[in-house]
């Protein structure tokens, strides 16, 4: 049994998403991090640094193991059931090396895009743009890499692609206001978006966890 301990971030929809394109049982426990839940005592007793997500996966004898941290949760899954990470060799690395740029790089500066430039009640107009600037050369390296390859990672879809698009389409949503037309001149990356966002798992995974 495979227990997800998340939330409606985009680092909380990685793992539905994941979950969901390996077609795993699972269910969800929510952690309102609004309310403060990833500091209650049984969720630090999995994820110690008190943030989503966190997987606790149970086998038939009731050995279990608990992870935190959305890119070991992805390795780990994918490498308990032999997909969406190559085994071995050159392109295992190279969705390797994606994967931990992601995390970072990408989803930092996108956050403290919607930090500084949204949520921040008080402006530094200096920081704002020190951010949008270094998302922006971000979302550009991601530009160059797919004029490429049709994945982030290459010719295949990985847990590259998994990690990084939950935080690159909230770019259309949550930090339009701050960001502007800056994905509008990435066709390679708006190509992505849209394939990686046609698939049904993609969808499903980032419509969890469903909260009232």
């Amino acid at each position: 049994m495979l227990t997800l301990h998340t939330w409606t971030t985009p680092n909380g929809r990685k793992i539905p998403i994941m979950l969901e394109e390996l077609g795993l049982q699972y269910t969800i426990k929510t952690v309102n991090i609004g309310k403060g839940e990833q500091f209650q005592p049984e969720f630090l007793a999995i994820s110690p640094n008190n943030k989503i997500p966190a997987i606790v996966d149970t086998d038939a004898d009731g050995n279990s193991v608990s992870i935190f941290e959305s890119g070991a949760i992805l390795t780990y899954l994918a490498e308990k059931t032999g997909k969406l990470l190559p085994a071995a060799g050159p392109e295992r690395y190279k969705v390797l090396e994606w994967l931990h740029w992601q995390i970072g790089g990408l989803g930092p500066m996108l956050g403290q895009v919607g930090f500084f430039a949204i949520r921040s009640e008080e402006k530094s107009e200096l920081a704002i743009q020190h951010f949008i600037d270094e998302a922006d050369r971000l979302l550009g390296v991601m530009e160059k890499q797919l004029s490429k390859h049709a994945y982030i990672a290459g010719a295949a879809y990985s847990i590259a692609d998994i990690a990084c698009y939950p935080w690159t389409v909230g770019i259309l949503d949550k930090l339009k206001p701050a960001l502007g037309d800056k994905l509008e001149t990435k066709p390679h990356l708006q190509r992505w978006l849209n394939m990686i966002g046609a698939r049904p798992a993609v969808q499903r995974g980032m419509a969890l966890p469903k909260v009232d």
